[in-house]
């Protein structure tokens, strides 16, 4: 459609691309309908300028809430007319239909989630533009629970935040907010939602800033502060985001809001630090967020990816960790991590395929949250994990429930686990051997050192070993208390026919 309806450069960022899309719809409706003289794409978005805004009212306020299905009172809410929004118009075929019939009810929707977001940010932009106080204090303010958006909390935890969050909605209200403020305000609310849902939205609001956007879609926008200094505010907040406490997969989307600007620095500074042989230079927050974009997009597997290799923050080591989905062995140690980073290695577990054979996480606060959450990933189908190290990751005997449950997986490719320096003491082994003791558990190494083990963690260690099939080889009980009691009911698992162990410390 593009390249035969189109002229000149085609799109090279996301908002482009969609700005096209709508103006093609637009055009592609005036030849049926309108058929005569040639139409600037000024005046064709000028035609059907409201229809659009209120679709964006629509996309916007359901957006917000994860809603993709609407009814016709939703519609009527937004002042569209239901025959002018259905298929049978003729309007907007592709980007709006009618979906069929629950409950003696026509059910509408976007063709697709990304017409939806993009549409979205164009009557967010345009109420910003059109200084719409009361639609941006409500989209800043509201607390949506079943997104679990968290910005009013977590802004709130802040010292002197009350006077600041008054002071931010005062500034809505009259009207003095800046593009660069109103962008850094719905980037940080983006990041607070727990499964993303405003990520794609808040890029386009991002895209939309250029000129080039702007010319195309015509009066759908309105008169903007475009000029250099505040775009360049705008892509230095971009740069200098503040991601404690968010997921590292989340964070590229920051990356993703810099390339929708046309801004290429963090992207040509990375592959410049690539070249270079100086390796002394520190990586900064972006430059990580874009360097784990580019790992995990690569063509070619990388067999290692250790974060102590990386002069840069403890948050930009977080923010490399996306980079562990296209690689076979990570090595994480001592990174700052918590539960938080271990969405990111979950969704490296369970992609389809998944390369990740070796993962440290060692000296780490994970704790039995984070383990519990990494075990989701242990678990399916398309984990091929064969070492874990969890040394020091103040775990308990919850953890080695979650473990546990992991090793009696089919199938558990888990062939290396360290729990050592961790108090997961009697009830955690005995927990753990449950899963030791599955046909489907395929464990050989284990290491224990230092868990506040005692005697009675040599019952369950002995049941284990006398297991058919058992396949440990190597076990280390190094800094337990076991006592030579301990010790003689471990040999008991010992002298079993069944035992294969080879090591023991």
């Amino acid at each position: 459609m593009l390249t035969t309806e189109q002229r000149g450069e085609l799109p090279k960022t996301l908002t482009d691309l969609f700005s096209h899309f709508l103006l093609v719809q637009t055009k592609r409706k005036k030849n049926k309908y309108d058929k005569g003289r040639e139409t600037s794409p000024q005046e064709l978005m000028k035609a059907d300028r409201d229809f659009l805004l209120k679709l964006g009212r629509l996309a916007f306020e359901h957006l917000q809430k994860g809603d993709i299905m609407f009814y016709q009172e939703d519609l009527e809410r937004c002042g569209l007319d239901v025959t002018e929004a259905s298929v049978y118009s003729g309007v907007c075929t592709e980007i709006f239909r009618r979906e069929s019939v629950i409950f003696q009810k026509s059910v509408y929707c976007f063709v697709h989630l990304s017409v939806q977001e993009f549409l979205a940010a164009v009557y967010m932009f345009h109420c910003f533009t059109n200084r719409k106080t009361e639609v941006l204090q409500d989209f800043f303010r509201q607390e949506d629970k079943d997104m679990k958006t968290e910005v009013r909390k977590n802004f709130l935890r802040k010292p002197n935040c009350i006077d600041k969050l008054s002071s931010f909605f005062e500034t809505v209200a009259e009207s003095d907010l800046s593009l660069d403020v109103f962008l850094k305000a719905a980037m940080e609310k983006s990041l607070q939602s727990q499964n993303g849902h405003l990520d794609l939205f808040v890029r386009f609001l991002h895209g939309l800033c250029l000129g080039t956007n702007q010319r195309l879609l015509g009066g759908l926008l309105g008169q903007t502060q475009n000029s250099p200094e505040i775009i360049q505010r705008v892509i230095e907040n971009l740069k200098k985001m503040n991601t404690k406490n968010i997921s590292p997969d989340r964070s590229i989307n920051i990356f993703h809001c810099l390339t929708e600007m046309n801004d290429q620095s963090v992207h040509q500074e990375i592959q410049e630090l690539m070249k270079s042989k100086n390796r002394e230079q520190e990586l900064s927050a972006i430059h990580c967020s874009a360097l784990a974009y580019m790992l995990q997009m690569s063509e070619e597997v990388l067999d290692e990816l250790d974060l102590s290799k990386y002069r840069t923050s403890d948050q930009g080591k977080q923010r490399l960790i996306p980079a562990v989905r296209n690689c076979r062995k990570a090595r994480l140690r001592d990174c700052s991590l918590t539960e938080i980073s271990c969405s990111s290695l979950v969704s490296a577990l369970k992609s389809n395929p998944s390369h990740l054979r070796d993962l440290d996480l060692s000296l780490n606060q994970l704790k039995d949250s984070g383990v519990k959450l990494l075990c989701s990933g242990l678990e399916s189908p398309h984990c091929g994990l064969e070492t874990l190290g969890l040394y020091n990751c103040s775990l308990s005997e919850i953890s080695c429930s979650s473990l546990a449950s992991a090793l009696k997986s089919n199938p558990s490719h888990l062939r290396d686990l360290d729990l050592s320096l961790n108090q997961v003491q009697d009830s955690g082994v005995k927990l753990l051997c449950s899963g030791l003791e599955s046909p489907h558990c395929r464990l050989e190494t284990l290491w224990l050192r230092g868990c506040s083990l005692t005697e009675i963690s040599c019952s369950s260690l002995a049941s284990a070993l006398k297991s058919n099939p058992s396949h440990l080889r190597d076990l280390d009980l190094s800094h337990n208390q076991l006592q030579d009691s301990g010790v003689k009911l471990l040999c008991s698992g010992l002298e079993s026919p069944h035992c294969r162990l080879e090591t023991l410390w």
